[in-house]
């Protein structure tokens, strides 16, 4: 049974969506994450109030997340490009290779329950909290060269962990390239272009696996993906990404993306004490 919710609870829960989904799409064009590290655990608090099956509702978190980045990921592309931070070379060297990981990916969230995706998703975001607090600033500083077969280990890498993980890559796609030399906007740029080609086969494979391979008992979802949460999500982070993108090139971020790490390890500490709960 769906709780029901009195318009009181539902307005309440579109505010938190529409505030979460605010926070999103800002981060999404400032820092090149993608968003989805802090859609997935709003959408998951979400389909918890309204007593979605548990059975798939991390599922249905991802792939939902996977979708909402689409369009915040082409508004914050269109933005960068506009600065020339988009080295559309690095995406054409590896892009067949993310689109093999997030295939292998989707096979590995889709086999996964609802427990262990949380725990994944705690430690990620737990390691990615850390990265931003200590070392986001330092990574890039010695650039490396990067050969064609390391490009490819990258890109079925992001890939493959996008999925179920249910972010666009941006989180592992900025420190890799800073790691290899690519100036900091370029590789936010760059990131963001990434999240588009990760977001649509994601969400596209997630949504056809959840539909043919699964029984997703959840009102108004294409397989594991939610058209309210999606509906919601979408306006407001195609509003915020481009405003967050602009900022990227005026203003220091060694601050903000302390704060963003600490607010990382939140969200792992309650993503992991939910998952001591199930």
């Amino acid at each position: 049974m769906f709780t029901v919710l009195s318009p009181s609870e539902l307005t309440s829960l579109i505010i938190v969506l529409a505030v979460a989904a605010s926070v999103s799409g800002f981060i999404a064009g400032l820092l090149g994450v993608g968003g989805g590290i802090i859609m997935v655990p709003a959408l998951y608090y979400a389909f918890t109030v309204m007593d979605f099956d548990v059975a798939t509702r991390m599922h249905l978190s991802l792939g939902t997340s996977l979708a909402i980045i689409i369009p915040t990921s082409i508004m914050s592309a269109k933005t960068h490009m506009k600065f020339n931070a988009v080295d559309f070379r690095l995406i054409k060297s590896f892009g067949i290779f993310i689109v093999l990981g997030v295939i292998l990916g989707t096979v590995l969230a889709s086999n996964l329950k609802t427990p262990p995706l949380i725990l994944f998703f705690s430690v990620f975001a737990f390691l990615v909290g850390l990265f931003f607090i200590f070392f986001r600033e330092k990574v890039g500083a010695n650039p490396k060269p990067i050969s064609q077969t390391f490009k490819a280990v990258i890109g079925m890498g992001l890939g493959f962990f996008a999925v179920p993980l249910g972010i666009g890559g941006g989180s592992l796609g900025v420190p890799a390239m800073r790691l290899f030399g690519y100036p900091i906007k370029i590789a936010i740029g760059t990131s963001a272009a990434i999240g588009f080609l990760i977001s649509i086969f994601g969400a596209s494979s997630m949504s056809f696996s959840g539909y043919f391979f699964d029984v997703v008992n959840t009102p108004l979802s294409l397989g594991y993906v939610n058209l309210p949460g999606f509906l919601v999500f979408v306006p407001v982070t195609m509003f915020m990404a481009p405003i967050g993108a602009r900022l990227a090139h005026r203003i220091e971020k060694t601050l903000l993306s302390k704060v963003f790490g600490v607010f990382l390890l939140i969200i792992a500490i309650r993503s992991f004490y939910e998952y001591l709960q199930l």
